[in-house]
């Protein structure tokens, strides 16, 4: 054969290979993985819904970004949509969808976490001559209420007066307060709070570790604005340098916490008539702040205390009797706080909790270990991903789509399935304890109360992880996560794929 005969067959085999080859759009792999059968194979309804994902990835604000998608028959495990499923990604919050149900196979769906209220000494008459020792065990659900509760307790035993020191003590979990990927800016938001088996949320959202910072304009203008704190504490130290302006004025209020400190900077401008600005800022070193706010409550409540007393913190000693105690919330409960609307401070204080369980050590360390033995059991590959805190929030966790979804069809078997999807927030449902992070999304009649599924979000990630009911009734699993993307939002493609997914027909 000459050179210009193989010039021709070459330019054929060219020719044949990009007609037949199904085609990939935007920043797709050059072929669409289909459940490793071959396209011959492959029934013409899976290939439209293949077709129809591939366009809506096509799209601009995804361009530079990688977008893995598995999307799975949830009765079969079948991958009827794979793109770059085996591509390891950020998973953002979809991490909690291993620490949920690693902590429901670990802790049981009826887990209840403890504080208690103990003493070293003896009731004399109205007096408690000893220490009192408040042990927290982990309790991301503790609320002021709560310690008015504890007083009530100690009032009710004949308790009018302590002569001793009021004792924190915060060492059913280790001492190291933040995971070691969380970026320096996060530390003063409720998003990055530190961890401590004695906390405190400051409302029924249960941001623990975080105190409401509640600034309002003054009466008039050149005024310091008012601050408030939820709950009232000492504990912090307010830094007021914004002022009150003209009505006409623009409003301009930043609320942070120093790094290392609890000194709160309030900075500034509120217009005379303008609204409230309010921030969830966390606290260094929670323990001591919940040691300040329980004396408070013991004193509201007509328990007072002589001479100098000490708020510190320190080790419970073994002898001590227990005063009273309070249990939290079972944990199928706590799982829609902490799902719904993606509460990073409960999957670290899970994530120890797990460490406490199974190896006798509330930390990081030993509580990844026991989520990875989990999630592996549900068929996860344990070679290929990576976890470093229990939230999400680390950079450095990674995770293939594909994994993902088959971690989502295993726990369809577990026991404690039903918990775990209710967990989930539903689409478009406006309670925030129903519809969660999802509740203004996918609004549409299609997906409205279909889509249950896990948000995810991280400075160039977005994901969404779930269960989704076809037109025709088939149940699938889906991942799709957005990494590397600086878009403004990406949130409407992934909707749309999801959407996709809720209107197809397949039979």
């Amino acid at each position: 054969m000459n050179k210009n005969n193989v010039k021709k067959m070459f330019l054929f085999l060219l020719i044949t290979m990009v007609v037949f080859t199904p085609l990939s759009f935007g920043n797709s792999s050059p072929f669409t993985e289909t459940s490793n059968v071959s396209a011959n194979q492959v029934s013409s309804e899976t290939q439209t819904l293949n077709e129809k994902i591939n366009v809506l990835l096509a799209d601009e604000r995804l361009k530079g970004s990688i977008t893995g998608v598995s999307v799975r028959n949830a009765k079969t495990a079948e991958v009827v949509y794979s793109q770059f499923g085996d591509i390891r990604l950020r998973p953002a919050s979809n991490m909690k969808l291993l620490t949920a149900a690693a902590a429901l196979e670990t802790l049981g769906s009826d887990f209840q976490f403890s504080t208690e209220v103990l003493t070293d000494g003896q009731v004399r008459g109205q007096v408690l001559q000893g220490n009192v020792y408040l042990k927290g065990k982990g309790d991301p659900t503790l609320l002021k209420e709560d310690f008015d509760q504890f007083a009530k307790d100690l009032k009710a035993q004949g308790i009018h007066k302590i002569k001793g020191d009021l004792v924190g003590d915060d060492s059913w979990y280790d001492d190291v307060r933040l995971s070691e990927d969380l970026n320096w800016s996060d530390e003063s938001n409720y998003t990055g709070a530190q961890v401590s088996s004695l906390t405190l949320s400051p409302n029924n959202d249960y941001d623990t570790g975080t105190v409401i910072v509640e600034v309002n304009a003054g009466t008039k203008v050149g005024e310091e604005v008012k601050v408030t704190l939820t709950p009232a504490t000492d504990y912090v130290k307010i830094i007021n340098k914004a002022k009150t302006v003209a009505k006409d004025e623009p409003k301009k209020i930043s609320i942070e916490r120093e790094h290392g400190t609890n000194n709160i900077v309030i900075e500034g401008t509120i217009p005379v008539d303008g609204s409230r600005s309010r921030s969830w800022t966390s606290v260094w070193e929670p323990a001591g702040y919940v040691v300040d706010v329980f004396k408070k409550s013991l004193e509201e409540n007509g328990v007072s205390f002589a001479g100098n007393p000490k708020n510190k913190v320190g080790i419970t000693p073994e002898n001590a009797t227990i005063l009273t105690t309070k249990k939290s919330q079972p944990l199928n409960e706590l799982l829609i706080p902490f799902m719904k609307l993606s509460n990073n401070g409960h999957g670290e204080m899970l994530t120890k909790a797990m460490g406490k369980e199974v190896h006798g050590e509330g930390s990081w360390d030993k509580g990844i270990e026991v989520i990875k033995e989990v999630v592996t059991d549900l068929g996860m590959n344990g070679d290929t991903i990576l976890l470093r805190d229990g939230s999400g929030m680390s950079h450095k966790n990674f995770i293939p789509s594909n994994d993902l979804t088959q971690m989502l069809f295993a726990a369809q078997g577990q026991d404690w399935f039903s918990d775990f999807k209710a967990s989930l927030p539903v689409a478009g449902e406006p309670d925030r304890f129903v519809g969660g992070t999802l509740r203004t999304r996918m609004t549409g009649p299609s997906t409205k109360g279909n889509v249950m599924a896990k948000t995810g979000s991280l400075t160039g990630v977005a994901a969404l992880s779930g269960y989704v009911t076809s037109k025709d009734g088939e149940e699938l699993i889906f991942t799709i996560i957005v990494d590397h993307s600086f878009a403004k939002s990406v949130t409407p493609v992934i909707d749309s794929v999801v959407t996709t997914l809720a209107d197809h027909v397949f039979k």
